[in-house]
């Protein structure tokens, strides 16, 4: 390995510098020599509290990312795969050397009172900026209002505290990164709350010429996560959904290798859910993230999708 030094570029939030020290711990152990440097870059959404659609939708969160990847200010991206735009490619020069193994998927309800979703009554105010979370909730609870809610999550708990919503809705896996799964009410399951697509996993990005980092960090991708997020993410690119769309789905790989996909689109208020769910067998994930998102198309998800505004 020619690598001596690398350099980790990531969003300077808590959440993704937890991230960044899990990539470390595991380089750390497949590597002993290697030394690594984290190059922290405060990114437009975070900066940004609108409505992301407003500053380039989910590329808000990996542009100044990506350029100074691009620039050779440092080796290796972390990225959350959910933050990645598959509506179009990464940026050219670069590529995808490894997909972590994948954490939990699934959402997790913050109550102050300690209530389960279904024990929510009717006008409690759940904080959440996610189409994806508003739809579902709109379809599934529609007697709970939704309160725009954006920051990274340990600001969203302080105004949960602060009496701005009365729950929270937030990713299991972001809790388990940052240490906060004390305040968990209630994990929703997967047919309760669907996840957004690249759920729970961790994408190390390098410039494509850059033959000695790729090799360096290829060791740490998890194989079934690398098909369920291909599947995914090219489900997502047939689709062309954007920041607006709420779309959510997940592929899970059997023990005996078998791949599957289930998906949704919804409207908005959640009146329409279009949905499809189809098995693998080994095929090739790109194929079957393309088929499924066929399937949802056949079914009317173009002219929900464009009927969305962004």
């Amino acid at each position: 390995m020619l690598v001596d030094l690398m350099r980790i570029v990531s969003r300077d939030s808590p959440m993704a510098l937890a991230q960044v020290e899990r990539v470390r711990a595991e380089l750390a152990a497949l590597h002993p020599a290697l030394r690594t440097e984290v190059v922290p870059v405060k990114t437009t959404g975070d900066k940004w509290m609108g409505d992301l659609s407003q500053v380039e939708g989910k590329g808000a969160f990996t542009k100044e990312v990506d350029a100074a990847l691009l620039a050779g200010e440092a080796d290796l991206a972390v990225h959350c795969v959910k933050d990645i735009p598959a509506d179009r490619p990464l940026p050219a020069g670069t590529q995808f050397a490894a997909f972590l193994k994948r954490d939990d998927i699934r959402d997790a309800l913050i109550d102050s009172r300690g209530r389960t979703l279904d024990e929510l009554p009717a006008g409690t105010r759940i904080g959440t900026s996610s189409v994806r979370r508003v739809a579902q909730l709109a379809a599934s609870h529609p007697h709970l209002e939704c309160v725009p809610m954006r920051g990274n999550a340990n600001r969203r708990l302080e105004k949960l505290a602060d009496g701005e919503a009365d729950a929270l809705l937030l990713a299991v896996a972001g809790l388990e990164r940052i240490g906060r799964t004390d305040v968990i009410t209630e994990i929703l399951s997967e047919e309760t709350m669907m996840p957004p697509i690249g759920a729970g996993v961790l994408a190390l990005q390098c410039r494509a010429e850059d033959t000695a980092t790729i090799d360096a960090v290829s060791g740490l991708g998890d194989p079934d996560t690398h098909r369920e997020t291909l599947a995914e993410r090219m489900f997502l690119h047939v689709l062309q959904g954007h920041c607006n769309s709420p779309i959510a789905g997940y592929a899970r790989a059997g023990r005996s290798g078998e791949l599957s996909l289930r998906a949704c689109v919804f409207t908005p208020n959640g009146k329409t859910v279009l949905n499809a769910h189809e098995w693998a067998g080994r095929l090739d994930p790109a194929t079957l993230g393309t088929s499924v998102a066929v399937a949802l198309l056949r079914q009317g998800a173009r002219e929900l999708i464009d009927g969305i505004a962004h």
